[in-house]
């Protein structure tokens, strides 16, 4: 009886421990994430370089996630480029190898200028910023002449 008991509690162990086991694996691939940066001046002048401190936050870790940016600018004529000295042209992909990185926007004109930096996945995701500096001409405010 001792014998037919223990069969029966081996058996039952073994039928939970395979029932608790499943084949499903829960592997996460698609993790959100966002582009942080520092305060970024607000006024510029024709050819001076304004510095962007960027860092990608991701809310989880896939080794297989890559990532790009890219830049469109729809007010103004300037330049963008990476900290290791990369010149982006516009609506160009370029892989984003780093987590924390700079980049440095020259300005090509006296007019207000806009920028949009796209941060993508491989998986689709897309965060968006936008940058806009006005034309600092010197001026301390606006004065009209007085009759």
């Amino acid at each position: 009886m001792k014998k037919f008991s223990a069969y029966i509690l081996y058996t039952l162990l073994l039928s939970a421990i395979v029932c608790a086991c499943s084949s499903d694996l829960d592997v996460n691939q698609v993790y959100s994430f966002d582009l942080v940066t520092m305060p970024v001046q607000k006024k510029i002048i024709q050819d001076e370089t304004a510095e962007i401190r960027c860092e990608l936050v991701k809310k989880g870790e896939y080794e297989q996630a890559r990532f790009f940016i890219r830049y469109f600018q729809p007010d103004g004529k300037g330049e963008l480029r990476m900290d290791d000295g990369t010149l982006f042209l516009p609506n160009d992909r370029y892989p984003l190898e780093r987590t924390v990185f700079r980049l440095y926007y020259t300005s090509r004109t006296t007019d207000q200028q806009v920028i949009d930096v796209y941060i993508e996945d491989n998986f689709g995701q897309v965060v968006q910023k936008t940058f806009s500096w006005q034309n600092d001409n010197g001026d301390v405010g606006d004065t009209e002449d007085e009759e």
